[in-house]
């Protein structure tokens, strides 16, 4: 038995589970992340680090997300392995905690201004 992500993941950024882990069992896949049944060794290392709460023991995943297992075990094969440095997207749910808002940092840009034009007044 294995741990899964499941459907909380879907488009999530947050990368702290695949930092603790300490076999390198996550694949990455276009909008969420996986984990690679045959390789996982249960340490639930990335069980407490994911701020969406998907990740589960096989045998506790919910109903209605038994088909995860499944999608896990035939997307780790295909889906190129991520470790703890050379993401497409690294950020840590403890960067964002700690983040302050951009009006408190005078002169600074807010962490995101995602499709925003930084050198425009109207965001």
């Amino acid at each position: 038995m294995a741990h899964i992500v499941a459907e909380p993941c879907f488009n999530c950024k947050y990368t702290d589970c695949v930092v603790v882990c300490p076999v390198e069992c996550f694949y990455e896949g276009e909008a969420m992340v996986f984990i690679k049944p045959d390789e996982c060794i249960d340490c639930e290392a990335c069980v407490p680090e994911c701020p969406v709460e998907a990740i589960f023991h096989e045998d506790n995943l919910p109903e209605q997300w038994k088909d995860y297992v499944q999608l896990n075990k035939e997307m780790s094969e295909s889906c190129p392995v991520i470790t703890g440095a050379g993401f497409s997207f690294v950020i840590s749910a403890s960067a964002v905690r700690s983040a302050r808002p951009a009006d408190s940092a005078p002169g600074r840009l807010p962490l995101c201004r995602c499709g925003t034009d930084p050198s425009r007044s109207d965001g």
